[in-house]
């Protein structure tokens, strides 16, 4: 599924993924391997397929299939984190009407080597299997109200985030998004988490 649509367009998706899998998102605060059916989906899915190969100097630059940027200010810094070697800016945390949270976010490698980013995607196996290479490991918690949610995705777990990431190479940096089923209105703040990043603290916005 290719998320190269306009705002509208991803709207209306993430409004039938919310729909059709909600039950899914959400899970107890303490439970960190997903909802009872996430982790059924998980056993009697295929295994996770192999990471897309990296991009060869003859190929070019591989390029993700996101739809970060959109409307986002680049110098907005909601929160910054780091988690090996590399720097992750939140820009942006906004309720939209239909019914879930788009997060829009850039990483940067700082150091001097390729980073890997297949650990991004997360340890789900049916979304690893349609998602490689994404950024759908990630997750909001609201700490009030004891809610964990996960990744939106379609009826055949094709997550709305960035997909396609290719490794990172030194001194570039990536957009993505992800969008989560919203918590209730009274909440302005969640805790987001993206593996091999520490957890932080964003406020809301919308």
């Amino acid at each position: 599924m290719s998320i190269r649509h306009t705002t509208t367009g991803r709207k209306a998706l993430a409004a039938a993924a919310l729909a059709a899998v909600f039950s899914l998102a959400l899970t107890g605060c303490g439970d960190d391997g997903g909802s009872d059916e996430a982790k059924q989906g998980g056993e009697n899915s295929a295994k996770p397929s192999e990471p897309a190969t990296p991009p060869t100097e003859e190929k070019g630059e591989q390029q993700p299939d996101t739809a970060a940027g959109e409307n986002v200010d680049p110098n907005a810094k909601l929160a910054e984190v780091r988690g090996d070697g590399l720097v992750m800016t939140i820009h942006q945390a906004k309720r939209d009407s239909g019914g879930f949270i788009t997060l829009q976010a850039s990483i940067k490698n700082e150091g001097t080597q390729s980073k890997n980013t297949t650990a991004w995607a997360g340890t789900e196996t049916a979304l690893l299997a349609k998602n490689p290479n994404s950024v759908a490991g990630a997750t909001l918690v609201d700490k009030v109200g004891k809610k964990r949610y996960y990744i939106l995705r379609d009826t055949e777990n094709r997550c709305l985030c960035t997909t396609g990431i290719p490794p990172l190479l030194a001194g570039k940096t990536t957009s993505v998004f992800m969008q989560f089923p919203a918590p209730p209105e009274t909440t302005t703040e969640v805790d987001f988490t993206l593996p091999t990043f520490a957890t932080t603290s964003v406020k809301i916005s919308g």
